[in-house]
């Protein structure tokens, strides 16, 4: 290679290596937005978190800005997110299909705690229905139907989301659904069903035997969104006498996979 080819070569590589590093600054200013709590940011503040001259980050935010990326408030002198973030951020959520996103971890989910590993979603206000499930290769297994509405009070799939809806909203579900049982185990009494929603939000995660149905039970979690609300609900579930012993590792399973699945759909609580 003729020293002219090597000395063209390098720039390439020098210019390569520069725009590869001007893209991941750009990256880092508008993640920074999305975890600094603060919905506007100075070029101080964002060169102090970030380690960078003020001189470049003014270069990356002007960037920004000519794509709506971030907005300028001339008065204050302060960033913060542009409507093509917006855009963004809706066209992800548009595309995001809970049950097929759900699914390999209802696998996965299921080959680790051999038992059946299903996914809720809302149907309305005052109930929910099985929109997948995964069984495991046993002779004895619990089974859910698909599509088939439950009440929210029910069940740890019903309890997981009845526990983290806005309090307003499950404030009107205790007051104005008909709190009909569904076996002799069903809870029925409003203020001992507002204790245990209670216990649900503070430990995260609801467990029942034999509320919905005789000689079942489960451990339920919810898959929350960017806003904190339940997007789904994930639930573990057996013979009653069978999971009384798996209950904890079926949990610490669930809880897992319930973790990963509200920070897939945006959730950084």
């Amino acid at each position: 290679m003729s020293p002219r080819t090597k000395q063209a070569a390098q720039g390439v590589a020098e210019s390569t290596s520069a725009t590869i590093a001007t893209v991941e600054r750009a990256a880092d200013v508008l993640l920074l937005f999305t975890e600094s709590g603060s919905p506007d940011l100075g070029v101080t503040e964002i060169a102090d978190a970030l380690d960078l001259s003020k001189a470049a980050v003014h270069r990356v935010l002007a960037s920004l800005r000519s794509r709506d990326l971030v907005a300028l408030d001339e008065r204050s002198r302060r960033y913060s997110l542009g409507v093509a973030a917006m855009r963004l951020g809706l066209t992800y959520l548009d595309r995001i299909d809970v049950r097929r996103i759900g699914r390999p971890f209802l696998e996965d989910l299921s080959a680790r705690t051999d038992e059946t590993a299903t996914l809720s979603v809302l149907l309305g206000t005052r109930s929910r229905i099985y929109v997948d499930q995964v069984t495991p290769d046993r002779e004895v297994i619990m089974s859910v139907t698909i599509g088939e509405p439950y009440p929210l009070h029910a069940g740890a799939s019903s309890r997981a989301f009845l526990a983290f809806l806005p309090e307003d909203e499950a404030t009107a579900y205790l007051e104005s659904a008909p709190l009909d049982p569904l076996t002799d185990s069903t809870l029925v009494d409003a203020a001992a069903l507002r204790r245990d929603l209670a216990e649900v939000r503070r430990q995260g995660w609801a467990h029942s035997a034999g509320e919905r149905m005789e000689g079942a039970a489960s451990v339920a979690a919810p898959v929350r969104g960017n806003d904190g609300r339940p997007v789904a609900v994930v639930s573990v579930c057996g013979p009653a006498e069978r999971f009384a012993r798996e209950l904890d590792a079926c949990r610490e399973a669930l809880l897992e996979t319930t973790a990963t699945l509200s920070y897939r759909f945006g959730w950084t609580g």
